[in-house]
């Protein structure tokens, strides 16, 4: 790896993120997602929010990546729960107004998906803490434009960059920013002696068929 792969935000967050242990990387006995989807990966950004100093970190390039991505930016939406508090410290650097946006309406009171105030057209970004297919995100993308908001697109801390990510962002014109990614996690973690280079054909044959990877074992 070169001095300035190690030097970019990309590879010093995964490197962050493999200190914390919110990224576990493990070919032999695998994770289980939410979703039942078994995986020699498990990432729980909300782990950054128990260290102030890489809390603050991640939030100083979140917002440098939103505003140089999206320069335009006059409303943050994040998305529950994993990105609201990522959400809010961004929205509290760039002084802009914040708003949550649910995985579904509430079924009582107001029955509202998107929480906050969010006049129509306002410039949104919305905010992620984790993009896996992109989903869940994208049900976010299209509750916010419901919302009459002219969604700019999205940032998240950190992306699988999967080809069904890809091209589900693709087909609903959203795009996506992420200030740490999957190549770069693995280089960093066979760097810092994390996983062996025996690891990687396993690793990256999870990537190209995350679905079939554990039935392929």
């Amino acid at each position: 790896m070169s001095m300035k792969q190690n030097d970019s935000p990309a590879y010093s967050l995964a490197d962050r993120l493999l200190q914390i242990k919110a990224i576990k990387l493990n070919v032999k006995n695998p994770f289980t997602w939410a979703s039942g989807l078994r995986a020699p990966i498990y990432c729980d950004n909300r782990r950054i929010l128990s260290f102030p100093e890489i809390r603050s970190w991640v939030a100083d390039r979140f917002v440098d990546m939103v505003r140089k991505t999206y320069p335009d930016t006059e409303l943050i939406a994040g998305v529950a729960t994993g990105a609201i508090a990522i959400g809010v410290l961004v929205a509290e650097r760039m002084d802009l107004p914040f708003v949550y946006v649910r995985s579904k309406p509430k079924s009582h009171g107001l029955a509202s998906q998107v929480e906050g105030h969010a006049p129509p057209g306002e410039m949104t970004v919305i905010v992620e803490d984790l993009v896996s297919t992109a989903k869940s995100s994208l049900a976010a993308y299209y509750a916010l434009q419901e919302k009459e908001l002219t969604v700019l697109g999205m940032a998240s801390i950190f992306s699988y960059d999967l080809d069904i990510a890809a091209e589900n962002l693709s087909n609903a014109g959203c795009k996506l920013v992420s200030l740490s990614n999957y190549d770069a996690l693995l280089e960093t973690a066979i760097m810092k002696n994390i996983i062996s280079t025996e690891d990687l054909p396993e690793l990256k044959k999870w990537r190209k068929d995350p679905q079939n990877w554990y039935h392929a074992q």
